[in-house]
């Protein structure tokens, strides 16, 4: 990590630390875990909406041109799922189809912030800032998304 960076990951790390029952315990699993990975509740400062890979890659495509920076976005291994970070309550209030969300009373595996880790990765890491992805926002761009990939499905028909 350079040295412009360290501010930053810095105030990631204590944003995200934030919504930990215990924050110290937080920091030490991140240090101590062979993975590099600790789990946060969710549904106290953020939910994450989880989208397939497939659709999920596109969106954060589209989100990209729609606004300045997008909210953290979480991807698994193999990159099959990707997860945005979204205000608190939106999980509850989510209809998608095929959308999984993460509130209150889930946990997720978070990497620490600017770190490389072997399974879970930042696509878009948290700055400290608190910037959550517009439900809204999301929603238009995966409704553009889908519309890409289902056009791309179709042109060899």
């Amino acid at each position: 990590m350079s040295r412009s960076e360290e501010p930053s990951a810095k105030a990631a790390v204590e944003w995200l630390v934030s919504v930990a029952p215990d924050p110290d315990a937080c920091r030490w699993e991140w240090e101590r875990s062979p993975l590099g990975v600790t789990l946060l509740p969710a549904g106290r400062s953020w939910d994450v909406l989880i989208l397939p890979g497939g659709l999920g890659h596109p969106t954060l495509g589209v989100l990209g041109r729609l606004v300045a920076r997008p909210g953290p976005v979480l991807a698994d291994f193999g990159d099959s799922r990707l997860g945005f970070f979204v205000p608190a309550g939106t999980a509850a209030r989510w209809l998608g189809t095929g959308v999984r969300g993460a509130g209150r009373g889930t946990w997720i595996v978070v990497p620490y912030p600017g770190r490389a880790t072997g399974g879970v990765r930042w696509l878009v890491p948290p700055d400290g800032s608190g910037v959550l992805t517009d439900p809204a926002v999301l929603e238009l761009a995966m409704h553009e998304a889908a519309a890409v990939v289902a056009g791309e499905g179709n042109e060899g028909a």
